[in-house]
């Protein structure tokens, strides 16, 4: 069977660099899937959750923004920040989101200000949701 060759580089670290059967993000266009043969493409990555298979074992991330591209069964991710759902603490995600929903209420609507705000309440609901998939 087919494999996809799946990195995820931050500009840290390389955070994961496997051999997977298949991989979900979530893209400018909403959620994708990519299976072994996916056709090339080159993509703008949302905050959100990835998760990808490997021998029927799912593996979650809370990802932030970046570009995917997928070539020839090879899927590189380039995002600013990456963690593993066990890697977060749920507490922690918790105070976070109430801490960027009080910053948003206090920012000006259509303002840089308030669309830093809200990438940043984005972010700490992705984190939430992914750390509560460690059971």
């Amino acid at each position: 069977m087919s494999m996809l060759d799946l990195e995820i580089i931050t500009p840290e670290r390389v955070v994961v660099h496997e051999e997977v059967d298949t991989v979900e993000a979530m893209g400018a266009l909403g959620e994708f899937g990519i299976l072994p043969g996916h056709l090339p493409f080159l993509t703008v990555l949302e905050p959100g959750e990835i998760r990808y298979m490997k021998g029927g074992q799912t593996s979650y991330l809370a990802a932030s923004e970046g570009f995917g591209e997928i070539v020839d069964d090879k899927v590189t991710f380039l995002v600013s920040a990456a963690e593993f759902a066990e890697d977060i603490g749920v507490e922690r995600a918790r105070i976070a989101v109430e801490e960027a929903e009080a910053s948003l209420k206090d920012a000006a609507m259509d303002t840089p200000e308030y669309k830093v705000q809200e990438q940043a309440l984005k972010r700490a609901q992705v984190r939430l949701q992914v750390a509560s998939r460690k059971g």
